[in-house]
């Protein structure tokens, strides 16, 4: 089972559809994965229900619902510097506070905040964000006036917050308030349909960007088969280090880092790019280094199947 990630969503305006899934053209193409449309289509059913959408999405670490919105390091900080990140303070409300600042609440307005880390977050502080989630209202750090807010929350955890609740280190009516509804998504291991695209999206934004353009069929196959136990962090880090290795515009296996390498099955195709007959013929006779004799074995066919196949799809070699 491993470790979950609880995220949350509350927000203070109503949510449509166009205002989960369009957010911005930086989740075009992820927001087209099936775990996106899962995360989507139930915020906007609890939000065309309730007016107000709050859902916990639990899955595997790594698996991705972080990718909603951006705001992490909560655990890593104090706990006046954390409230005042939250909340806003007034000048003179701790050492270093020479003016007064808004929070990330009132700056957020209108729109989406994300707090990674909840479960990091103290109690005293946990108090507070249950008032902004319930009662839609913030102080800030050394004031005593109450702002009303109008913002979207989702928040995301790498712990199991009931267990944190049986355990007295989350409040259980904050859980409560923000858990309306579950999802519970797969890890990207069940749903590799989704790894291509996500492929495409590292390529196009990671560091080389535009040099490096595909994957070949060998190399994605192996991509396929890979169990990902660090779910899409883990497959941004390999396509990091792949772009990073190679020299052309294609990246092939040998680009890949070496534990997924060697996790690669031999002497057998992985069941991989079954909509893509030609990817695998290719595949097979790389593997093979063009032996179509044992390339036909490996994908369990016979010799003259392979070769049918190869005529159909134009594959002299």
């Amino acid at each position: 089972s491993g470790v979950t990630n609880a995220v949350s969503v509350g927000c203070g305006a109503a949510a449509s559809s166009e205002d989960v899934t369009g957010v911005s053209t930086a989740v075009e193409l992820v927001r087209h994965t099936r775990a996106a449309g899962i995360v989507a289509r139930a915020v906007v059913g609890t939000a065309a229900v309730e007016g107000h959408a709050r859902v916990v999405v639990v899955t595997t670490a790594g698996v991705g619902p972080a990718r909603i919105g951006r705001l992490e390091g909560g655990a890593a900080l104090t706990e006046s510097v954390l409230t005042s990140q939250l909340f806003g303070h007034k000048r003179g409300a701790f050492t270093g506070a020479v003016s007064d600042q808004i929070g990330l609440f009132e700056a957020a307005k209108g729109g989406t905040l994300f707090l990674d880390e909840i479960g990091d977050i103290p109690q005293s502080i946990q108090a507070s964000l249950l008032r902004a989630v319930e009662e839609k209202e913030i102080t800030r750090l050394g004031e005593y006036q109450t702002r009303h807010i109008d913002v979207r929350v989702v928040v995301a955890t790498n712990r199991n917050l009931a267990d944190e609740v049986a355990n007295g280190n989350f409040r259980s009516d904050l859980l409560y308030r923000i858990r309306v509804g579950t999802i519970h998504l797969p890890p990207l291991a069940e749903r590799r349909e989704d790894i291509p695209l996500l492929i495409r999206w590292f390529l196009s934004h990671c560091p080389g960007a535009g040099r490096v353009e595909d994957v070949d069929s060998t190399a994605l196959c192996v991509l396929l088969d890979y169990p990902w136990a660090g779910n899409v962090r883990e497959l941004k880090s390999v396509i990091e280090y792949a772009v990073g290795r190679c020299s052309g515009s294609v990246i092939q296996v040998e680009h890949l880092p070496p534990e997924v390498i060697g996790s690669r099955k031999s002497p057998s195709i992985p069941n991989c790019c079954l909509d893509n007959p030609a990817g695998r013929l290719q595949a097979a006779l790389k593997l093979s280094e063009g032996n179509r004799s044992l390339a036909a074995k490996l994908l369990g066919m016979s010799r003259s199947t392979f070769y049918r196949q190869m005529d159909r799809y134009g594959i002299e070699e």
